[in-house]
């Protein structure tokens, strides 16, 4: 069968999550509320850091964009699956899976390197503090953001170009909630050797980049607390880490196990609860982490409440 561009297929058919009638209002529900926590929590953590002039550092611009990018990719999935539940038959054109696949593609792969550039941002204000303002210039930190959405948008495209070099010629049931590589791949009627090998590649190319760049800052401030001793500061100093590293862990432990290891080993059930976990957990959770676990943005946050209650309170 010839491979190209065009393609008999015009629409595809999301499975979802459960083809059971009688769970679908209960799970709309359920994912409708995880949706508005995970648009509150993301546009409460980004209109706090942006009104709050303490929270006006490279680390907090840093969760401002990781922020953003969580609420895009929720956003990018969770409206079309809750839409599935309404309709009862959840299709999607073409062209519209297409640019599901690439967005998603984009987002997830920032977040990866968001989350490395923050643990890098971590490593230079615990071991190089004086250095600190030098190093995280505003120049700098803008063009570590520019290169991160530059290498998302750089791996959807190839991803996606991937697959529309790929051709759907009867079967159109997609047996997933939202347009992923691998289930699409699974739908072909071409030849998936070189999709196969680009998502094992790219996957392990960016999650060895993320790891090292991860790891290896994480090993020097392990390093440098030990140097500090046990005290106060190298308490205060693993303190500022924490909410990160539980992001770390929930995000590339969630993506690891869903894109690092044979599709054949899989189970269609399996790979759609790891990829639920990663799509519309994950984005849900971050702003509780670092809103939370952060005695700076608690704090920054009681100062606006106390604010807006005095003034409101000045009116009457």
């Amino acid at each position: 069968m010839a491979t190209g561009n065009h393609s008999p297929v015009t629409e595809f058919i999301l499975v979802g999550l459960t083809e059971r009638p009688d769970l679908q209002l209960p799970l709309f529900l359920l994912f409708l509320g995880i949706f508005v926590v995970t648009a509150a929590g993301n546009l409460g953590l980004i209109t706090l850091i942006r009104l709050s002039a303490p929270l006006h550092t490279p680390m907090y611009f840093f969760l401002t964009n990781l922020s953003f990018i969580d609420l895009c990719y929720s956003s990018v999935i969770t409206p079309k699956m809750l839409a599935g539940f309404v309709e009862g038959t959840n299709s999607i054109s073409y062209p519209a899976c297409m640019a599901q696949l690439y967005f998603f593609v984009f987002f997830v792969i920032a977040e990866g390197f968001m989350l490395t550039v923050m643990a890098y941002d971590r490593y230079v204000a615990i071991c190089h503090p004086l250095l600190y303002g030098t190093v995280m210039s505003p120049r700098a930190c803008s063009v570590l953001v520019a290169g991160v959405y530059i290498t998302g948008s750089l791996c959807a495209a190839v991803h996606t170009a991937c697959v529309l070099r790929l051709s759907f010629c009867r079967k159109n049931v997609i047996n997933h909630y939202f347009c992923d590589i691998r289930p699409l791949l699974a739908l072909s009627c071409s030849r998936t050797d070189i999709n196969d090998l680009v998502v094992f590649a790219s996957g392990g190319f960016n999650m060895a980049v993320t790891g090292v760049g991860i790891l290896s800052s994480y090993a020097r401030i392990l390093a440098c607390v030990l140097h500090i001793g046990s005290g106060r500061g190298g308490v205060k100093a693993l303190g500022t880490c924490s909410s990160h590293i539980m992001a770390v862990v929930l995000f590339f432990g969630s993506g690891g196990f869903t894109y690092l290891k044979p599709s054949s080993g899989e189970s269609p059930g399996e790979g759609r609860v790891s990829s639920l976990f990663y799509t519309t957990v994950v984005p849900m959770l971050n702003p509780l982490i670092y809103s939370l676990r952060n005695q700076n943005v608690r704090d920054a946050l009681r100062k606006i409440l106390r604010r807006n209650v005095f003034s409101g309170l000045d009116r009457y």
